[in-house]
């Protein structure tokens, strides 16, 4: 049988693969087919077909899986949010480690490593402690409002449908973030529809109103309201700001980030300050952090924390090592192992997080955690410690290769990798094989109905 973009076929899904797709064959073919579970039989519409593989969406299930559950949310599988809601969470569980276990070995070529089952995410809703919305004059329409008048589609603010940068679904409440979030952006969407002023356009780069991001502190279930705009007008935001913080008791404070920039990022290139305090306190196991509308903060508090108790245990720490840090960031890691370390050295080359980690070891009386600012490379080179413990925590994109050379050179009796991607993982560890064995490696959930998950690696050196 061949497959044919446009076709209609019916498939029974035998996987999952990366991504969160499901994987069927027709006559050898991969066919990934966005909406389907594993023991999935559907009847699906091929919208790509490429020489080796083809993709296709779920028009109708025709015999759902065991692992199919019904979804809670209403734009489940138009919304680029989660991609998982309809995957029973044991089974994203299951799925998660297995990847980070057959990406180390196709990627890195490292086989037989421990990979632990994945530590769970607390509540599995209401985790995020921040959303980013974004305003469109273009609004995307639901499948049931196709073909029927609706109104006005012109505006949304909400969550991008997957596949084009200017596809924006209006969103009324959102299940990742607390529940009390989802009244504030209600009122938010009324107070700019009221402003007469146009939502900001994807694709003409023309009008007022940007972004809306909202961040929470779980630990005084308190709310940082941050409007983005394409201009400063304190006439047009600063009503809003007010009946925000009279009607919501929990916010505790609204700022207005402005920014011209053409690029589709919630950052301005400065602030406002418009009501109640522009920052927030949240904490981190028994660690306070202050968190402003750009600050860098795990998105899942609760996570966080179990990742860093995970670090801190593959580290080992007895009170007398001496403890590296790479990409520091705003020093939260370093906080985290302070007790049980005799010292911890950060490095980070983003200056304001570098002022951010000095502030935080501050706001927490700790005094043996020092950090420098500079590119990694140049500064271990010119280290006079060898430290006993190495701690790892890179963006998606892993190390640079010239990291790894200093690591090497470096010879430290054991690293802790902390990985958010595990493509670069594998990479990076077959990197340093020649002269460390990966003890194990714990996956930990933080983003539950979707495909991503963090992983801790335990690194010893070889030989000593």
């Amino acid at each position: 049988m061949t497959v044919k973009k446009g076709q209609t076929v019916e498939l029974d899904v035998m996987d999952v693969a990366f991504g969160g797709k499901g994987l069927a064959r027709v006559d050898g073919m991969a066919v990934f087919v966005d909406g389907a579970v594993a023991g999935d039989r559907v009847l699906a519409r091929v919208f790509k077909r490429r020489k080796q593989y083809a993709e296709a969406r779920v028009l109708e299930v025709l015999h759902p899986s065991a692992d199919r559950i019904l979804p809670p949310c209403p734009y489940s599988g138009v919304c680029g949010g989660c991609k998982w809601q309809h995957l029973a969470y044991p089974r994203q569980l299951d799925y998660k480690r297995r990847h980070v276990a057959e990406t180390l070995a196709h990627v890195g070529g490292l086989t037989g490593i421990p990979v632990h089952p994945a530590i769970a995410a607390g509540p599995t809703f209401g985790y995020r402690n921040k959303m980013e919305f974004s305003c469109t004059d273009r609004r995307w329409r639901m499948p049931e409002e196709l073909g029927r008048d609706g109104g006005s589609p012109e505006f949304a603010l909400g969550l991008h449908v997957p596949g084009a940068f200017d596809r924006v679904l209006d969103i009324e409440a959102c299940l990742l973030m607390p529940p009390s979030g989802n009244p504030i952006l209600g009122r938010i969407r009324d107070g700019i529809r009221a402003s007469g002023l146009p939502p900001y356009g994807l694709r003409s780069h023309r009008g007022f109103w940007r972004f809306v991001m909202l961040r929470h502190s779980l630990a005084e279930d308190r709310w940082l309201v941050n409007i983005v705009t394409a201009e400063e007008n304190r006439g047009a935001v600063q009503p809003l700001a007010d009946r925000l913080l009279a009607d919501f008791d929990g916010i505790a404070g609204v700022v207005n980030n402005i920014t011209d920039r053409p690029a589709a990022i919630a950052v301005g290139q400065f602030e406002r300050t418009l009501a109640g305090n522009p920052v927030l306190r949240d904490r981190i196991g028994p660690w306070e952090f202050e968190i402003s509308a750009n600050s860098f903060f795990q998105t899942n508090t609760r996570g966080a924390a179990r990742l860093y108790e995970t670090v801190q245990r593959y580290a080992g720490l007895n009170g007398t090592q001496t403890v590296l840090d790479l990409y520091s960031g705003t020093g939260t890691i370093p906080i985290f192992l302070s007790p049980a370390a005799r010292q911890v050295l950060g490095i980070e080359i983003v200056a304001s997080a570098v002022a951010d980690a000095r502030r935080n070891c501050e706001r927490n009386g700790v005094t043996n955690c020092h950090f420098i600012e500079g590119d990694i490379r140049t500064v271990i080179a010119g280290l006079d410690i060898r430290p006993q413990v190495v701690v790892v925590d890179p963006p998606r994109a892993g190390m640079h290769a010239d990291v790894a050379a200093r690591l090497l050179a470096l010879a430290s009796p054991r690293i802790v990798y902390v990985s958010c991607n595990p493509a670069t993982l594998a990479r990076d560890l077959g990197l340093l094989a020649e002269a460390y064995h990966v003890a194990e490696v714990q996956p930990v959930d933080m983003f539950p109905h979707t495909f991503h998950i963090e992983a801790v690696a335990r690194l010893e050196r070889k030989n000593g």
